[in-house]
């Protein structure tokens, strides 16, 4: 299903939840909505499902304005971050219940439940209570509950929410694979980046009711179009003034510069082990975090604490040690526009004269 949305707002009482948003969806794509709580994500999802209808704008299913369609004639399928699995019925009946809703014949449910029961790992556990199976094998049963009837378009309420770390990241890869094999077009909400990164082909920012950005997990990494965005997605410093690092020059006019700097961004060590020396400044280590392939390390520089990664194969740095910071670039923001700047001493350092 192709999805448009066209100038969605919703009002709460005094509250604007949801402040002008479009966008579209290919068919088929997996796409993350992903901001922090009370961003609007969810209110959003509920009018696609027609759960809240919109104050104003327009959703467009395959070009076919949808507002006043109920939701039980949108061709969707929704999945709950608290399973929302009827208790008293058996896997096998909880699957089947949007196909007996719709009077689909025996045989027709009996194959569709035993091919989603095959699909989503469930095989075993038909006759099986809600009750007598784990986080993860719930979600999965919502998951083909909702893929049962054949919806068009999949909407997911923070899916994963619910279920302890291990096995979210493995139902990760699980929808991911399952999703491309169904072929099916599907809106997620979530609050962890790392779940839309690995998950989405595309994200879609929402922060106080608006989108700020729409793109691929590495296009909005690679270039952030606000601040927020920047700030938001990936481990970053934020630095008021861009003129305080060195090789970093704002952009002319009277828009103060801001810079906002990526871990892996920053090289640190010894001066000895750059050989532009010029171009780096003088840091303390204030604290280091072994993360198992490498250190991380957090340093200060000119009052700014810096955050970077150093490899365990070089020596290891000591908290309270002088080292030498190399920032290779940085993402500078004013009011009018964003944009990459290489350190222009590492590019061009200074002379040496003999």
């Amino acid at each position: 299903m192709h999805v448009e949305v066209r100038g969605l707002n919703k009002h709460f009482g005094n509250f604007h939840a949801v402040k002008d948003v479009s966008f579209e969806i290919t068919k088929g794509h997996l796409i993350g909505l992903l901001g922090p709580s009370g961003g609007g994500k969810t209110s959003i999802l509920r009018m696609l499902a027609g759960l809240e209808t919109p104050d104003a704008g327009e959703i467009v299913f395959h070009g076919q304005v949808v507002n006043n369609l109920p939701p039980q004639e949108r061709g969707i399928g929704f999945v709950f971050q608290n399973y929302a699995l009827f208790k008293h019925m058996t896997v096998f009946d909880n699957i089947a219940f949007g196909l007996k809703v719709k009077k689909a014949n025996k045989s027709f449910i009996r194959d569709r439940v035993m091919e989603l029961v095959e699909l989503t790992g469930l095989k075993g556990f038909e006759k099986r209570y809600p009750q007598q199976l784990s986080g993860g094998q719930r979600q999965r049963v919502a998951f083909a509950r909702a893929l049962a009837p054949e919806p068009q378009l999949l909407l997911l309420d923070e899916p994963f929410a619910a279920i302890d770390a291990k096995i979210r990241q493995e139902l990760r890869s699980w929808l991911r694979e399952l999703i491309e094999r169904v072929g099916i077009t599907s809106i997620f909400v979530t609050h962890d980046q790392d779940e839309a990164i690995e998950v989405a082909d595309e994200i879609m920012i929402i922060n106080q009711g608006r989108l700020e950005q729409k793109g691929t997990p590495w296009d909005i990494y690679k270039e952030p179009k606000t601040t927020f965005v920047a700030t938001f997605i990936g481990e970053s410093t934020l630095i008021e003034n861009a003129a305080e690092l060195k090789g970093f020059k704002p952009a002319e006019g009277s828009q103060p510069t801001k810079a906002l700097i990526r871990p892996e961004y920053i090289e640190v060590g010894d001066r000895e082990e750059f050989s532009v020396a010029s171009a780096t400044e003088k840091g303390i280590v204030k604290h280091l975090q072994f993360r198992g392939s490498e250190w991380l390390v957090e340093v200060e520089v000119n009052g700014h604490k810096l955050v970077t990664y150093r490899s365990l194969e070089k020596e290891t740095l000591q908290v309270g040690q002088e080292i030498a910071v190399l920032v290779h670039r940085a993402y500078l923001f004013n009011d009018e526009r964003s944009w990459i700047q290489e350190n222009s001493l590492k590019e061009d350092p200074m002379p040496v004269y003999i």
